[in-house]
């Protein structure tokens, strides 16, 4: 069969057998995970016909303000693996607790939980910028067919299953990882299927792109700032970096695994815990990067090293190309 026309359920079914403990299940969840990306994006692209743009005027768990858009695509999510019974429990960040889904009889014997961030970059929405889905499974740590408990989802991301975002833009894309190397699949809107587009995606080992909010540049460490000066200038026989910023971590992570480049959420004044959270952002990236050849750090260590204490814990986070990463870690070194 010719790759580029597999479509995303043709691969799953062909490599459910390199997926850890394969009993179905695991395919089953990937797949549904694919029909309520469809469904959020049938509705992010008919968001300027419909009620569905702007705030709900709302705070959120996060203490950010709610947009319409992150609710709608919360409920499908959440809906849709509910209703098929192809997880024991759900995190969300829109979510204050996790969510632990029982059958009729309660002996829920799914072994998977999922953590997701349901739309990525919501606020983008308004004016047209490509927003993401980002999510992350795990295998449970608690008995089958007992509910799920918090300990289920406070795991290292060096224990990820699998994880995957979801960048609706342009084109419609999938990109997820099993542990078995990072593969791509775009959406044919005529029939609602995913094909295989980006098979075995890697990250090139330099670029010539960083990204950062350079609007909070005064709150950074001193590292940090010589870091950005250093991308700025042209050092080390290198051209000046391009910046290149657009406030969806899903679209900036994309462009970079693509292109090559740096993304940066540090710790500042304003965030001395970093802004972004570990369980719903930093590990899933941090997973694909290091499966496509990239790097990832807190700027001391891995992030999938980070043992979380909390369902919303935020941390800093680096990740980009292997050698980028490394140069910047050596900036922020005693920091």
């Amino acid at each position: 069969m010719n790759l580029k026309h597999q479509t995303l359920g043709e691969f799953v079914i062909e490599n459910q057998t390199a997926f850890h403990n394969s009993t179905g299940e695991f395919s089953k969840l990937l797949n549904g995970i694919g029909l309520a990306t469809k469904l959020v994006n049938h509705e992010i692209n008919k968001a300027g016909l419909v009620d569905i743009l702007g705030g709900v005027g709302d705070i959120n768990v996060q203490g950010e303000a709610q947009q319409k858009l992150d609710l709608v695509a919360n409920d499908m999510f959440i809906d849709t693996l509910t209703k098929r019974e192809i997880v024991c429990g759900i995190a969300s960040e829109e979510e204050e607790s996790f969510i632990s889904i029982n059958s009729l009889d309660f002996q829920n014997k799914n072994k998977y939980v999922l953590l997701i961030d349901p739309l990525d970059g919501s606020s983008n929405i308004d004016v047209n910028v490509s927003v993401g889905t980002i999510f992350s499974i795990y295998r449970r740590v608690t008995p089958e067919g007992s509910p799920v408990k918090l300990e289920d989802f406070l795991q290292k991301g060096s224990e990820q299953v699998a994880a995957g975002y979801v960048i609706y833009g342009s084109s419609t894309m999938l990109v997820f990882s099993t542990g078995h190397g990072v593969n791509g699949f775009t959406l044919n809107p005529a029939i609602g299927t995913f094909y295989l587009s980006h098979p075995n995606m890697q990250q090139p080992e330099d670029g010539e792109i960083y990204t950062v909010n350079e609007g909070n540049r005064d709150f950074f460490t001193d590292g940090m700032k010589k870091y950005i000066r250093y991308c700025q200038a042209g050092n080390d026989d290198k051209s000046p970096y391009k910046a290149r910023y657009v406030g969806s971590l899903v679209a900036d992570f994309h462009r970079n695994l693509i292109k090559g480049g740096i993304y940066m959420y540090p710790c500042s004044a304003m965030d001395p815990k970093g802004k972004l959270r570990l369980l719903y952002e930093c590990n899933p990236m941090a997973f694909l990067a290091k499966q496509a050849g990239g790097g990832e750090s807190d700027g001391k260590q891995s992030v999938l090293d980070i043992k979380p204490t909390e369902l919303h814990q935020r941390v800093p986070f680096f990740t980009g190309s292997k050698n980028m990463v490394k140069k910047l870690e050596s900036f922020l070194e005693g920091e």
